[in-house]
């Protein structure tokens, strides 16, 4: 089979590559770059005006099946994915059942893997049933091909057991993602400690929440040598411990959500209950902390936490709605128009940190244009302005703040593996 992406620009950071030109793939593997490569074609995808990138990667979502398909269902969350732009993302196991085995881990990827969209890579809980109590099979979820483990939604409570999963994540290859929170400090908070808060009456989980388990983390993780990710990091505070981490050499990694990079406490009136999300959403000298990691590298990677839940959910009101915004569909051209239209972060960078970054810290196959790496690319008009509404997303969670806002950036199609995969 012969796939040829014709008269893209071609634009990858980590090659240094910028330049128009085609891309010929051939059973799955890209054999050239640049030039004109039609002659032959299986398949010509047109592709001027278009920007050809390395295939975006969401390591953070919930797709909530099995058994939560009111909320989302592996094709409407696998298309989302596909609209956003993303060639594979990684599955959360807060479901229900959980998927703390590996045999259901591996029957979800296959569902996923049976639609033709994006990739699904199935991440397993820490614990089983995510309880905290007794760790899950890590050699298991290694034979099955399970890359990362997560309680994700819940925090690992006990510091022993965080420790025995980062030692068994060490010995079996797994990363270990950590939803960082204490709870004697966040207790029954849906919002940041701070003015906006108080005015609208609602109880506070501070920044230390979140700061105090990623404390712990860092000290167990320099002890055990294990891989740790921090998920959806959200505080200037995180910020400093992860850079001083990173410093001494510390196996750590982290994420920045679109939404903590975009949005602040000062946007709860506005938004309402699609501005409850977990960790909250902080004060502006927060976000510009976080914005000033991902450029730096201090925090690695963009995922979207995506989490979708039913419209009459999140219209119980601030205390009864559930935690989590939907952001897949959303995330490059928001992040293109808030943090690259006005010089805050440059593209290659954002674009390194939705893709290259990681697939890497997840173990996957490369994301490159590089010539004899897998296919996996994203094409997208970066000129091309959009605004989203409900009824124009696939997702079957319309819980987006960001509905109604300009983004920048309308995704063609993407490349999975070799397969073309149109929009």
């Amino acid at each position: 089979m012969r796939l040829v992406i014709t008269g893209g620009r071609l634009l990858d950071p980590q090659l240094g590559l910028d330049q128009v030109g085609d891309v010929l793939i051939e059973d799955g593997v890209i054999t050239k770059v640049g030039g004109q490569e039609t002659a032959g074609a299986d398949r010509v995808v047109e592709a001027r005006g278009q920007v050809v990138l390395p295939g975006l990667v969401d390591m953070h979502v919930h797709l909530r099946q099995p058994g939560q398909s009111a909320k989302e269902t592996l094709r409407s969350g696998l298309l989302a994915a596909v609209r956003g732009g993303f060639t594979a993302v990684a599955a959360m196991p807060n479901t229900a059942p959980v998927v703390d085995q590996p045999q259901i881990a591996q029957e979800v990827e296959a569902a996923g893997s049976g639609l033709n969209l994006a990739r699904l890579h199935q991440v397993g809980a820490i614990s089983r049933g995510s309880s905290g109590e007794l760790l899950a099979d890590f050699s298991g979820y290694a034979q099955a091909g399970i890359r990362a483990v997560s309680d994700d939604g819940r925090p690992v409570v006990s510091s022993g057991l965080m420790k025995r999963a980062l030692q068994h994540g060490r010995a079996h290859g797994l990363l270990v993602i950590a939803h960082s929170e204490d709870l004697g400090l966040a207790q029954d908070g849906v919002a940041d400690d701070g003015q906006d808060a108080w005015r609208l009456g609602l109880p506070t989980q501070p920044a230390s929440a979140e700061a105090a388990m990623v404390a712990r983390d860092l000290v167990l993780a320099e002890e055990t040598g294990g891989r740790l990710h921090v998920a959806h990091v959200s505080s200037a505070a995180t910020v400093q411990l992860i850079r001083n981490a990173k410093a001494t050499g510390v196996p750590v990694s982290a994420e920045v959500t679109p939404h903590h990079l975009l949005l602040t406490s000062a946007d709860l009136e506005r938004l309402g209950t699609l501005a409850k999300m977990n960790p909250p959403l902080r004060q502006e000298r927060d976000r510009q902390a976080l914005i000033s990691a991902l450029a730096d590298g201090t925090i690695d990677a963009v995922a979207t936490d995506h989490a979708p839940h039913t419209a009459a959910e999140k219209a119980r009101g601030w205390l009864a709605a559930p935690f989590g915004v939907t952001g897949m569909e959303t995330a490059l051209p928001m992040l293109v128009a808030g943090l690259v239209e006005p010089g805050l972060i440059p593209l290659g960078r954002l674009i390194s940190a939705l893709s290259a970054v990681p697939a890497s810290i997840l173990g996957l196959p490369e994301r490159t244009l590089a010539v004899g790496r897998r296919a996996n690319l994203t094409l997208v008009d970066l000129s091309a302005e959009v605004v989203f509404t409900a009824d124009t997303l696939a997702t079957l969670g319309k819980n987006c703040p960001f509905l109604g806002s300009r983004g920048l950036g309308k995704v063609h199609g993407v490349v999975v593996e070799g397969r073309w995969v149109p929009c």
